[in-house]
């Protein structure tokens, strides 16, 4: 029954609001194209509710990447286009459309969209001071998102008081993510030599004499020396020293210096940041700091992690997202996000879920 309830507003109010959205037209049809997406995504992640069991936190935000997505993408479409005559209307999505993380709210997710709800009213009452003497579709717009939202407060209500209900009886779902590569194998071994042809060998009469003559070198014992040239005292270094001034012996080339014999300097570190600017938490260049905080943070805020090393960020509350760039050897401990946690181009990075 909870999956037809959520059916019911997609094909109520969602409905509605769509078809007005795209007798408006421009930004703002294009914009709930990404809200479409965004409300099927989540009808599938209930359906998913009703035929499996509850899976593990992790599992939970890989299988919730496809809303989270969306609600990225929803909210990056406002940001990029400001000068939009639009951008009330484009706000109002954006402020609210955290709503569908209620999924991850508990025990109270009908006060969370009540909240976002509130959150978007403040650009739908711009839409409709604007809209209200120009063209009364923009009202019945603004009309039918608030509704939206309105009656998903509602189902929640009815459905998941107190959280999402995991009601299946069926294994936890396995999530979509792709298999692990299998292992790269050892290198193959080296080729063996090639083999030594005893047969090639050539015992003819041209090397028989040269073998002769080694010979009979030999044989002649202690008389070999006088065949020696005699040291005179004048091609002695310690009694000539005139010897000493000639060229210095050879000296292989050491390999890995530079042809000047400096090493170039390192690239001097950047200053550590730790601020916020606006809705975003801003943490880069931090070097083994392991006592990183963000606290008193609302859930449209971004926490936005860039360039760190031998470092761990706490975040206490309930945040947007939180996304990891370029961070190496960095831990992530947080209560809970609205949307996603992501890391880019991370190495060796650890993320645990602080549970109260």
């Amino acid at each position: 029954m909870s999956v037809v309830g959520f059916q019911d507003i997609i094909n109520g109010p969602l409905s509605q609001y769509l078809g007005l959205s795209e007798h408006i037209g421009g930004d703002v049809a294009k914009h709930a194209q990404f809200v479409k997406l965004a409300f099927n995504a989540q009808l599938q992640y209930v359906t998913l509710a009703t035929q499996c069991s509850q899976p593990t936190q992790e599992k939970q935000m890989e299988l919730l990447k496809p809303t989270s997505t969306q609600i990225s993408t929803i909210q990056d479409y406002r940001e990029k286009n400001r000068g939009s005559i639009f951008f009330n209307h484009l706000s109002a999505i954006s402020e609210s459309i955290p709503a569908l993380g209620w999924v991850c709210v508990s025990p109270t997710p009908g006060p969370h969209v009540k909240e976002m709800n509130d959150a978007g009213q403040f650009y739908t009452n711009r839409v409709l001071k604007e809209w209200k003497d120009k063209d009364a579709i923009h009202v019945e717009w603004a009309r039918a998102w608030i509704q939206t939202l309105t009656q998903l407060q509602a189902y929640i209500k009815q459905y998941h008081t107190t959280g999402l209900v995991w009601s299946g009886k069926g294994a936890a779902p396995a999530g979509s993510s792709a298999p692990p590569p299998p292992p790269i194998g050892a290198c193959p071994p080296p080729p063996p030599p090639p083999a030594f042809d005893i047969g090639s060998l050539s015992l003819d009469d041209g090397g028989a004499d040269e073998r002769s003559a080694l010979f009979a070198e030999i044989n002649q014992g202690e008389a070999i020396t006088k065949n020696l040239k005699k040291v005179t005292a004048d091609m002695q270094t310690h009694k000539n020293p005139t010897l000493r001034t000639g060229p210095a012996p050879f000296k292989p080339t050491q390999f890995g210096s530079s042809a000047g014999g400096s090493r170039p300097a390192p690239t001097a570190a950047k200053e550590p940041v730790f601020t916020r600017d606006g809705k975003k938490w801003l943490i880069e260049y931090q070097r083994n700091n392991r006592n990183l905080l963000v606290e008193n943070a609302e859930m449209n805020n971004v926490v936005y992690m860039f360039k760190c090393e031998g470092s761990t960020l706490t975040v206490k509350g309930k945040v947007n997202n939180i996304v990891f760039d370029s961070c190496k050897k960095c831990s992530l401990l947080f209560d809970s996000v609205v949307a996603s946690v992501e890391f880019v181009n991370c190495q060796s990075v650890q993320m645990q879920v602080i549970f109260e």
